[in-house]
């Protein structure tokens, strides 16, 4: 069981956008900080930094290292997808401001949206909550399809203020 310092220390890896955007880009393929670096448009000492606090975290782990084009050592990094199961207190403004920079430059028809007004008990909510978590909780965690199409999902679940 990890001690309350490793549960804050793994939170506060997790409060960034720019760590969890490097997260979802070392999903389904290693990349080296200077590759990150350049996805995400940042400078690669500031990519290195976020890099250095996941790999510390353990929601990265580096793969054998490789001779870039140069001939310069380069170390490849993956996500461990230990973060799924990690829970990052007042997640809500880090994951929407994540999501927002990911769909930025995106067209409307790259992004496929549901939107739906519901009224329920709150047991059945609870229960629509657990059934979408247990949902997207088993596609999270299959291996990556080879051949597959990397694919971002966004879900929230909130008070509808104008309708009650």
């Amino acid at each position: 069981m990890a001690s309350d310092e490793e549960v804050q220390a793994r939170a506060r890896a997790l409060s960034s956008p720019v760590r969890l955007r490097i997260l979802r880009l070392c999903l389904h393929k290693a990349r080296t900080n200077k590759e990150i670096a350049d996805l995400l448009g940042i400078n690669p000492a500031t990519s290195l930094h976020h890099v250095r606090t996941l790999l510390a975290n353990g929601f990265i782990e580096a793969e054998e290292e490789r001779r870039g084009k140069r001939g310069a050592k380069e170390v490849p990094y993956r996500a461990t997808k230990k973060s799924w199961g990690t829970r990052i207190p007042d997640a809500s403004p880090v994951l929407v401001e994540t999501f927002l920079q990911e769909i930025d430059g995106l067209s409307p028809d790259e992004i496929q949206v549901m939107r739906v007004g519901l009224k329920l008990s709150e047991e059945n909510q609870k229960e629509f909550i657990k059934r979408m978590s247990d949902l997207v909780t088993e596609y999270a965690l299959r291996p990556s399809e080879v051949d597959g199409l990397a694919t971002s999902l966004f879900v929230a679940h909130h008070v509808d203020q104008t309708a009650n």
